[in-house]
């Protein structure tokens, strides 16, 4: 059986992005641009909604993404129950 995302908020999201080392850089209507900068001084950028709840496709989007920066495991303890 694969692992199911949770259900979670924007709020919760990037609080746990905050914790891998993003910084929020700025917030546009109920967006919210987390940066990081990488160890090749390249910019990391992610954008989440602060919904109430987010669509598990738009969560799903945002783990995909985030998957280039940070390792997957990681990303798994934190978005999938297990």
């Amino acid at each position: 059986m694969s692992p199911k995302l949770k259900r979670m908020s924007g709020a919760e999201a990037i609080e746990i992005f905050r914790k891998l080392g993003f910084e929020i850089a700025g917030q546009r209507g109920n967006h919210v641009k987390l940066v990081r900068i990488g160890r090749d001084g390249e910019r990391k950028i992610l954008t989440i909604p602060t919904h109430k709840e987010l669509d598990a496709g738009t969560l799903h989007a945002i783990v995909r993404q985030a998957g280039r920066f940070v390792e997957p495991q990681v990303l798994g303890q934190r978005f999938y129950t297990p």
